[in-house]
C-alpha cells in the first residue's frame, strides 16, 4: 500500500480515514501548507512572549484551549479524530511533513549529548509539540524512568558513548521497533517526534499492530500474561533484571487489540528469562511482524511524526552519526537531532504513580513499582 497523503484542507476528516478492508501498511502523511507553517511559526513566537516556557503551569492549564484556538483548524481536526480512532483501518501514526520552520544557523551545532543542549533554543518547538498533543486531547508528561525526568521535551542526540545501545542515543545498530516504555503499566498514550536535523538522512521505522488485520492464531497467545519485559538499555544490567512480573503483549479489544512490545528486550535480551512457551509465541509473532515494518519515510527538518503508543511501535535504522553519503563518499555533517514528547490522556488514572506535588511527573519504575518520590 502506498503512503496515504493528505494535501487538501477542504476534505472532511471522515474521508481521510481509510474504509478499505485491507489492513493499513503505512502512516497517514499530511503535507503542511506554506500558510499553515508560517502560522505555526508565529504561534510559537507568540507563546514564548506570553508564557516563556512550555512547562509554565499557566500554559499547561490552558493547553487544550490554546490548541484549538491557535493551531490551524485542519490540523486540529486530524488530531481530534486520530485520538479516538482505534479501528481496523487506523495505522496509529501521522506524519506532519513540513510542520515547523527550522533555522539551522540559529539552532547551532549539535551538542555532544542532550545534557549540553541549550533549552532556550527549543522553546518554540516545545510549545508547538505541546499544542499537537493538546489537540488530541492529551497532556504532556515526563517520566522519572526517562533521564530522571529531564523535562517534557527530550532532545534525542547520538552519543558516541552509547552508539551500540538499544536507545535513542544509539546509532551504529538498528533500533528495534518498540512501544515506548513497554516495561511500564502507565506508558505514554501518545508520542511526538519532531525532527530539527537529519542530515544523515536516516529513515524512521514504524510498525503497526493493525497491519496484521484481525487477531489470528499467532496473535491469540499474546493476550495471556506470559511475557516479561526488563527495563531498557538506559539501565545497567543489574537494574534492568530481577523483576518477575509477566504481562500480556496484546490487550484491549480481542479482535483489534492494543500492543505493548519491545523486540530487543523481550526477544533478544536473554536476561528477560522468558519461559520456553513465551519465547516461542514471541518469536512466531516477530516473524510476521517484521514483514510489516515500514521504513520508507526519511524525515527532514521540521517534520513531526505523531504516534499512538498503543497501536504503533517505532525505531530507526543504523547510521553513522555526523556523516552523510554524497555520491558514495561519507562527508561530515551536523549530527541528527530529534525532539520527543510524551503524553497521557488522563492525569486522574495515573495519579497513584505520580509525584505528590506534580501530577505531570510519572514515577513508575517497572510494572507498578514506583521510584521513591
Amino acid at each position: 500500500m502506498k503512503n496515504l497523503t493528505v494535501t487538501t484542507k477542504d476534505i472532511p476528516v471522515e474521508d481521510w480515514q481509510q474504509t478499505s478492508n485491507i489492513p493499513p501498511a503505512a502512516p497517514l502523511i499530511v503535507d503542511i501548507t506554506a500558510r499553515e507553517s508560517t502560522a505555526i511559526h508565529y504561534i510559537g513566537q507568540k507563546l514564548i512572549r506570553e508564557y516563556g516556557s512550555y512547562e509554565n503551569p499557566a500554559f499547561l492549564a490552558t493547553l487544550h484551549l490554546n490548541a484549538y484556538q491557535l493551531l490551524p483548524e485542519r490540523i486540529t481536526r486530524i488530531l481530534s479524530a486520530f485520538g479516538t480512532d482505534f479501528s481496523a483501518s487506523q495505522y496509529g501514526a501521522i506524519v506532519f511533513r513540513g510542520l515547523m520552520q527550522v533555522d539551522q544557523e540559529e539552532l547551532g551545532k549539535t551538542p555532544a549529548s542532550w545534557k549540553e543542549m541549550d533549552p532556550e533554543k527549543l522553546y518554540a518547538f516545545g510549545f508547538i509539540s505541546s499544542l499537537i498533543h493538546g489537540a488530541v486531547p492529551s497532556k504532556p508528561v515526563q517520566y522519572y524512568a526517562q533521564r530522571k525526568g529531564g523535562g517534557l521535551l527530550h532532545p534525542i542526540i547520538p552519543d558516541e558513548n552509547m552508539s551500540y545501545t538499544q536507545t535513542g542515543s544509539g546509532s551504529r545498530t538498528d533500533l528495534f521497533v518498540h512501544t515506548e516504555d513497554a516495561f511500564l503499566y502507565n506508558q505514554a498514550d501518545f508520542l511526538s517526534f519532531l525532527f530539527v536535523r537529519n542530515e544523515e538522512q536516516v529513515p524512521s521505522t514504524l510498525y503497526s499492530i493493525r497491519s496484521h488485520g484481525a487477531t489470528d492464531a499467532i496473535m491469540a497467545p499474546l493476550f495471556r500474561d506470559l511475557y516479561k519485559c526488563p527495563k531498557d538499555a538506559n539501565y545497567s544490567q543489574d537494574a534492568a533484571v530481577g523483576e518477575e512480573v509477566s504481562t500480556a503483549v496484546l490487550y484491549g479489544n480481542s479482535t483489534y487489540p492494543f500492543i505493548r512490545f519491545d523486540a530487543a528486550e523481550q526477544i533478544y535480551n536473554s536476561d528477560a528469562n522468558q519461559s520456553a512457551e513465551a519465547l516461542h509465541h514471541l518469536e512466531e509473532f516477530w516473524k510476521v511482524a517484521k514483514t510489516h515494518i515500514y521504513n520508507d519515510f526519511v524525515p527532514q527538518a521540521g517534520d513531526l511524526i505523531f504516534v499512538n503508543n498503543h497501536l504503533c511501535a517505532h525505531g530507526r535504522n543504523a547510521f553513522m552519526a555526523g556523516f552523510r553519503n554524497e555520491n558514495g563518499n561519507m562527508v561530515p555533517c551536523e549530527r541528527r537531532m530529534m525532539l520527543r514528547m510524551m503524553s497521557k490522556t488522563s492525569l486522574i488514572h495515573i495519579r497513584s504513580v505520580t509525584r505528590t506535588n506534580d501530577p505531570f511527573f510519572i514515577m513508575e519504575e517497572h510494572y507498578g513499582k514506583v521510584f521513591q518520590d
